[in-house]
């Protein structure tokens, strides 16, 4: 403890040393300059004339620079400064001080001795004097000292700025920011610790192998790939299988961001990663990760830089030389990873770069599970958790949103001081992700409250009665983040989407405004989030996917990302008919919700009521009043299952999923 006691700590250097050190050098100036005494250089002549009046107390002679200076009293001092020309004040000083030294220069000490003595025998000087040398340090100082300041500053701006990648000062600006790992590395991921993506770390593991085993390739007369790419939306895990992927292989892997890339000055994105592919050559075989490749593989050409030069261009022209230029990179494999792929340039993705393409998509059921299984390892949980329900709760869930989804259900259920993580607090934390925080404290009047209920019941009761309709979980008029009143969904995992499951889509969200025209006699906003999401149904049902009668097997998306300039791909006589052809299918959506809830008109006041007297209700409410409902899934069928074991009497709020947010 003693030896710990005694151990100091070094101060770690602050930019802001700089600037206290500049302002000390400032404040230092006005306190020299600010003197309560003055001296003025004259002539010989004026000199000596000032001395013959009488009034001089001591002479000072510096015989190294040949100059003389007298000090006067403060009478003589005063008749000199009315002869005296008025100078401006020095930096500091105040323009009122009187002046009390002169100086003048002498042609040498020994001749200004003879004018002493001549001074003395006419008794005009009785005073001093004394020789000195003059100091020039001072003078050194004042003249030299801001440029040192100024040098000092640079050098550790510079040092700052290039110094963060490894030291080396202004002269590591272009070195690369890769981090290396080895098989040493301590915090090491395998393909164990990534769930799921079976079809991807297949691919990703025959790119290991092949640096392990090159010989097995090769003697067929194949060639290792240059390149992989990993596409997919955010947090699907393409980061963690390029970890894994390090953990996996015997070679040094480098690692580092696309941004690490850009920086403000000309060239050193290039020198970066010229340097970063110096230092691959010299560990081959060896990998290369570049994470959000997109930063610097943006398509060239699309906006004008005004006759500038781009940084970024100039970094991804040096990135695909290095990747398959003159030069040689055997050994060297590149893996990068990208939620846009759609906005590289297609130099980058051509074959002989980027050989393969890996997709990471979104985790089906099975690999939802695995992600559940993974994310539960150091969580606490009773036997009421059932993950085969849960991985069939969170369709459209990434592997980010499950890791959430645990560690929101553990706070949840540590803050209830709970000893277990019980499956209601996984339910709770999916509805808080999902939906929001509820907000019980919203002050809502009894008419909006209404009004949320009518709407609700609408969507409740349209949604029962559809085919493709996806199957109800819960409904609450409780207000939930930006939501006064929301409807939860299970939508089916269709990998197509026939027709009539968009058409019924829309009918569902239709009928919550159709519910307010039809039983309270007025429409209001609510139905803004509804009407939103039915448009754009309608419009890719047209533009896109070809299902219009009067514009039939005509689409106009554009799947390779390149715009259509400053012209539509449509004349106005066409797009007049798309406005036509949606309004049709909105309307024609609209009348068929009113007809289901004119038929089923008794039952949506009861589920109305219901609503507005408990806030909340699910699906076994909707099946009392409208009876089974006529199209089950298999999933509905499993989640009903599961609520009976663990409801028992008790009503569980089941999970949200798509969302009907009715602001």
């Amino acid at each position: 403890m003693a030896n710990n006691n005694n151990q100091r700590k070094t101060p770690r250097f602050n930019i802001l040393w700089m600037y206290g050190l500049i302002l000390l050098f400032l404040l230092s100036a006005f306190w020299f300059n600010q003197d309560d005494t003055s001296s003025q250089k004259v002539a010989w002549t004026k000199f000596e004339s000032i001395v013959m009046q009488g009034g001089v107390e001591s002479i000072t002679v510096y015989s190294n620079k040949d100059m003389a200076e007298a000090v006067m009293d403060e009478k003589l001092a005063k008749q000199v400064a009315k002869d005296l020309p008025k100078e401006p004040a020095a930096f500091g000083a105040s323009s009122n001080v009187l002046v009390t030294r002169v100086s003048t220069q002498i042609p040498s000490s020994e001749k200004f001795e003879d004018n002493v003595n001549a001074w003395r025998e006419k008794g005009v000087f009785k005073g001093t004097v004394e020789y000195k040398q003059a100091n020039d340090y001072s003078m050194l100082f004042w003249s030299f000292g801001p440029i040192v300041v100024l040098v000092l500053l640079w050098y550790f701006m510079f040092r700052r700025m290039g110094g963060a990648g490894g030291g080396g000062g202004i002269f590591s600006v272009g070195k690369s920011k890769a981090r290396l790992f080895d098989k040493d590395n301590a915090n090491k991921v395998t393909f164990q610790d990534v769930a799921g993506l079976a079809e991807a770390k297949v691919e990703i593991a025959e790119i290991v192998d092949f640096l392990k085993n090159p010989k097995h390739y090769t003697e067929l007369g194949g060639k290792i790939p240059k390149g992989a790419l990993l596409v997919g939306p955010p947090g699907t895990g393409k980061t963690l299988l390029a970890k894994a992927v390090a953990g996996e292989a015997d070679v040094p892997f480098f690692s580092m961001s696309g941004s690490d890339f850009v920086e403000m000055f000309v060239g050193v994105g290039a020198s970066r990663v010229r340097d970063l592919f110096q230092q691959a050559k010299e560990k081959a075989p060896c990998i290369v990760f570049i994470d959000e490749i997109d930063a610097v593989g943006r398509a060239r050409g699309n906006k004008a830089n005004l006759g500038g030069n781009d940084e970024r261009e100039n970094t991804l022209n040096q990135l695909l030389t290095e990747m398959d230029g003159f030069g040689s990179n055997s050994g060297v494999i590149i893996l990068a990873a990208t939620n846009r792929a759609d906005i590289l340039d297609k130099a980058l993705l051509r074959a002989g770069r980027f050989d393969r393409q890996i997709y990471v998509e979104l985790p089906e059921l099975s690999d939802r599970k695995e992600i559940f299984q993974v994310h539960l390892r150091n969580v606490k949980t009773d036997g009421s958790v059932d993950l085969d329900l849960l991985s069939r709760q969170t369709p459209g869930f990434s592997g980010a949103d499950i890791a959430n989804v645990c560690n929101e259900a553990a706070l949840i259920a540590a803050r209830r001081k709970k000893q277990a993580v019980q499956r209601q607090d996984f339910m709770d934390a999916i509805d808080r992700i999902v939906g929001g925080l509820e907000k019980r404290s919203k002050v809502i009047t009894e008419e909006e409250r209404r009004s949320i209920a009518v709407h609700e019941a609408g969507h409740a009761t349209v949604s029962w009665h559809l085919r493709y309709a996806d199957p109800l979980i819960k409904v609450t008029i409780v207000p939930r983040g930006k939501a006064l009143g929301a409807a939860w969904y299970l939508p089916e995992e269709r990998q197509i989407e026939p027709k009539q499951a968009l058409l019924d889509k829309i009918c569902s969200l239709m009928a919550g405004r159709v519910a307010e025209d039809m039983f309270l006699g007025f429409i209001d906003t609510g139905a803004l989030n509804d009407l939103e999401r039915a448009t754009k149904i309608a419009y890719a049902m047209v533009t896109y996917y070809g299902m219009s009668d009067k514009l039939p097997n005509i689409s106009y998306y554009d799947t390779s990302g390149e715009a259509y300039g400053f012209t539509k791909p449509y004349s106005e006589d066409r797009a007049q008919t798309i406005d036509q052809e949606v309004q049709a299918i909105i309307d024609g959506q609209y009348e068929r919700a009113r007809q289901i809830l004119t038929q089923y008109q008794a039952g949506h006041h009861q589920l109305a009521d219901l609503l507005q007297q408990r806030e909340v209700i699910y699906t076994e409410d909707a099946e009392h009043i409208f009876g089974p409902r006529q199209w089950k899934s298999r999933t509905e069928e499993i989640i009903k299952d599961g609520d009976k074991e663990q409801q028992g009497n008790v009503t569980v709020t089941p999970p949200p999923f798509e969302q009907d947010n009715d602001n």
